[in-house]
């Protein structure tokens, strides 16, 4: 395979843990919370889409329309139900909450829709290629996931950058207490922000599924890959999260070409090098917190 197209596939591919790590970040921004569920958020969104086209039969933009708001409500619901009632937990504690989450939705998924594998298809015909250079073959997913991952960056920079409510999150972010003293309802962020976490999850989540196929775990191994996307560029940074995707996708398509049994173990490898040489990340700055 030529280098150009495994840079191609491999920030198609890292465009797309860009896309899901930003969901993972989102949350982690507004309240300190590492989201395990985010996959399993994702994975169960996808399988409401794939019920209401199955079963249904609505054309695919309602049923994606109808998919988004539901996993909207999805992540509020969580945050309601299984954040909130825990009052002042530890880092571990919220831990064990996500991952309590996380074997719930997976439970659940399993029980509705069994553990077979289905074939999720988006109105993107992947066989339809085209080469704008020799030797770079660029398909419909590929340019979908690209165009979807830009616009998604540009309206979360515009929604943070000139919105109330998106200065709300970014001061709820960097204070808490000094959030509420303004009389921000840290309570309706934090809601909010598992809310838009989950729409964009799902979006990548749907990205994934079509790539591959659609069960109960499909979404395991990207989210760690996403993960060690969000680890690389930095867990307090969204565009260097998203560059971090990018990174990563082509680490793993170069070591998956050239070494491919060390393809399943890139993720770990980044995580620990990343945590042993910058914690913080490439783009995030490092705080340390005087006490």
């Amino acid at each position: 395979m030529p280098i150009g197209q495994l840079l191609v596939e491999g920030l198609a591919i890292g465009a797309c843990y860009g896309l899901f790590a930003t969901a993972v970040v989102i949350i982690y921004k507004t309240s300190e919370v590492v989201n395990f569920a985010q996959g399993e958020m994702a994975m169960f969104s996808s399988f409401v889409a794939f019920h209401i086209l199955s079963v249904y039969h609505y054309p695919f933009w309602l049923a994606f329309i109808m998919t988004m708001i539901f996993s909207i409500l999805l992540g509020v619901l969580i945050e309601f139900l299984f954040l909130r009632p825990a009052k002042h937990p530890s880092i571990l504690g919220m831990i064990v909450i996500t991952l309590g989450a996380e074997m719930f939705l997976m439970g659940l998924a399993s029980w509705k829709w069994g553990a077979e594998q289905q074939h999720f298809a988006l109105p993107l015909d992947q066989r339809v290629t085209y080469e704008p250079v020799s030797g770079m073959v660029i398909n419909n997913w590929t340019i979908a996931v690209l165009v979807v991952a830009t616009v998604v960056m540009l309206l979360l920079y515009v929604f943070f950058k000139y919105t109330k409510l998106g200065v709300a999150m970014r001061a709820t972010q960097q204070n808490k207490l000094a959030a509420k003293i303004m009389g921000i309802n840290t309570g309706r962020i934090f809601s909010f922000a598992w809310g838009l976490s989950s729409l964009i999850g799902a979006t990548a989540g749907m990205f994934f599924a079509s790539r591959a196929a659609l069960d109960p775990v499909f979404m395991m191994e990207p989210f760690l890959r996403a993960f060690a996307a969000a680890v690389l560029g930095g867990l307090m940074s969204i565009p260097g999260v998203i560059i971090g995707g990018g990174l990563m996708g082509l680490i793993e398509n170069f070591f998956g070409y050239y070494w491919p049994h060390w393809k399943p173990i890139v993720a770990f490898i980044v995580i620990i090098l990343v945590l042993c040489l910058r914690p913080s990340g490439l783009f995030a700055r490092h705080y340390v917190k005087k006490v």
